[in-house]
């Protein structure tokens, strides 16, 4: 079900891309996970459904796994600048998580980075990018 982004709920501070390539990726995926879970939680607002749904919804896309996925399918579509910056996110991962293998984890950390750069340089085109992912209308099971 494809719904129309919401207008962003406030405007990141203006800064150059060479600006924020002074932020080690790690600073970069730690706002690109907030900023993407706030933007699921928008889209997984509809239908309207009780807590533990949105919940569920919400944890079966910013999960790691889901999170490669879509790293995935961006990845063609990528510039090479936004290439650079998902692998230098991708790489800044060295420990391994308990319940998902590390290139599931180092990709999802990409993911990440990329998201946090694009929102601090070029919103719209991360507005972009986020609209090529598709949201099912039933919640996913989370496991």
């Amino acid at each position: 079900m494809l719904v129309s982004l919401p207008p962003p709920l406030f405007q990141p501070t203006a800064l150059s891309p060479a600006e924020v390539r002074t932020l080690s990726p790690a600073a970069l995926a730690y706002i690109g996970d907030a900023v993407y879970e706030l933007f699921v939680r928008q889209r997984c607002l509809f239908p309207p459904s009780r807590l533990r749904t949105y919940h569920q919804r919400v944890v079966s896309y910013v999960r790691a796994e889901a999170q490669a996925t879509i790293a995935r399918t961006w990845h063609p579509h990528l510039t090479q600048q936004e290439q650079a910056m998902f692998k230098q996110g991708r790489n800044a991962t060295l420990s391994k998580p308990k319940r998902i293998d590390l290139e599931t984890y180092q990709q999802a950390t990409g993911l990440e980075a990329l998201i946090g750069y694009l929102y601090l340089t070029n919103p719209s085109r991360l507005q972009e990018l986020l609209q090529q992912i598709a949201f099912d209308s039933q919640p996913a099971d989370p496991a």
